[in-house]
């Protein structure tokens, strides 16, 4: 078992934030995570990579018992992707695509360690499964937003974790930029062990791969299970309280209001 949340409630400021939530992720599964804004989702995410601890009820990720082992070790096995890395890259403007990607060994960003040789084909043969072997000598400062983000995949990918978290990846991307990256998410599922878990607010980013997916709602969980049996019309008009239409083509899912709700 991957993540196992038992009665886990979250409280601060004499608010609860996370309500009796029980979740859990076995290993060979790949999760999504879908809740309007103010769900939750980034407090769920800071709790199973012990930024925060439960209130009450009981945690373990990767088999470590929450107050049983040291966070800081555990955190070394998750990958988390996220803008807020996003937003660092721009003080490294002058490093390379490749010293971005290797600089996930020594979890920093920016290269300040120096690596071997067997790093650096590790690192080019992970920028080949992201498709961003071309940006291998370019300077941040002249890549787009989408390619910033498949490098800090690749980057999460060097450090090899157990559990790799992609939180709201697409958030800010033109069509093109999000379904390019889109695959390159589906690419890396395919040719890596790692457990993903994709935190988005739209059905349409819920790719195949993602076996499983969590409804979260003010900080409960709505509902959760595989994938085809959460996002129904029927399923998703009782979690967001609207009559919605869900449909499904190339294996890609859509939400529709019906006319009347226009």
């Amino acid at each position: 078992m991957l993540i196992e949340m038992n009665d886990v409630s979250l409280i601060q400021n004499q608010k609860r934030i996370i309500q009796h939530l029980n979740w859990k992720v076995e290993d060979g599964q790949h999760w999504a995570i879908l809740g309007l804004n103010g769900a939750g989702k980034t407090t769920l995410l800071n709790l199973v990579c012990g930024y925060l601890f439960p209130t009450k009820g009981t945690m373990k990720v990767l088999g470590k018992e929450f107050g049983k082992y040291p966070l800081q070790d555990l955190r070394k096995e998750i990958g988390w992707v996220s803008n807020s890395l996003l937003e660092k890259m721009k003080y490294h403007d002058e490093s390379t695509g490749l010293q971005i990607v290797l600089s996930g060994k020594f979890a920093s960003i920016g290269l300040y360690d120096t690596p071997t040789d067997a790093d650096v084909e590790k690192a080019s043969k992970i920028m080949d499964q992201v498709g961003v072997q071309k940006l291998r000598n370019q300077p941040c400062r002249n890549m787009s937003q989408g390619e910033k983000q498949r490098i800090l995949i690749g980057r999460a990918f060097m450090a090899s974790p157990k559990i790799l978290i992609l939180d709201e990846p697409c958030a800010g991307l033109d069509f093109l930029s999000k379904e390019q990256l889109l695959k390159t998410i589906e690419q890396m599922a395919a040719h890596n062990r790692t457990t993903l878990i994709y935190v988005t607010h739209h059905i349409d980013e819920i790719l195949p791969v993602f076996s499983h997916t969590l409804l979260l709602k003010e900080g409960n969980v709505f509902s959760e299970g595989m994938t085809e049996n959460q996002l129904t019309s029927d399923k998703m008009s009782q979690f967001s309280a609207t009559a919605v239409h869900i449909s499904k083509e190339n294996n890609r899912y859509a939400l529709k209001l019906p006319d009347d709700n226009v």
